[in-house]
């Protein structure tokens, strides 16, 4: 077997030799693309993207508001947004049959914790893209976003707060 790798390293050697021209070197794009799917089985909804109030600096008691029809994130008191990526609460959802489907946000705060200690903030007045009632077509998917007011305290302990939130589909 080694004697028939020998033409092959021999022929590679001709080619470097009479100096033929170069190919050209691939080069992978910067960043590499994402490929994503969602799949959607009817009578269900999934989580798409969590809501975010962004980096927040705080000198006295204000709010954070995200608007679930535009995405903007306003603030009140000495609450500043100082960057991030503020976004509300995305889901998407899809009807087995043609249907009026309900979608029901918090009507209760939601306690926030900060991660690795035990402050706390809240999330109050849920508010939705569009109407609660949504008439869908046969398999079709429908998209909504989720905003809500975040109440940040004057002497608010610096630090990752997150908690969990539901959002009820109701399919009659």
């Amino acid at each position: 077997m080694p004697f028939s790798r020998f033409p092959l390293l021999a022929g590679l050697a001709l080619l470097l030799a009479t100096g033929a021209p170069a190919e050209a070197v691939p080069i992978a794009a910067s960043p590499k693309a994402k490929a994503r799917a969602s799949l959607i089985f009817p009578l269900t909804v999934v989580r798409k993207n969590d809501m975010d109030f962004g980096y927040l600096a705080v000198t006295t008691a204000g709010t954070a508001v995200i608007n679930p029809n535009t995405g903007a994130l306003t603030t009140t008191g000495g609450v500043v947004s100082v960057g991030g990526t503020p976004m509300p609460a995305t889901f998407i959802g899809a009807a087995r049959s043609s249907a009026v489907v309900n979608i029901k946000v918090p009507n209760q705060p939601l306690t926030i914790t900060r991660v690795g200690g035990t402050e706390t903030m809240t999330v109050r007045d849920f508010t939705l893209q569009g109407s609660d009632k949504r008439t869908l077509a046969r398999l079709e998917a429908f998209e909504f976003n989720v905003g809500a007011t975040l109440v940040v305290g004057a002497n608010q302990v610096e630090g990752l707060y997150t908690g969990t939130f539901d959002i009820i589909i109701q399919y009659p």
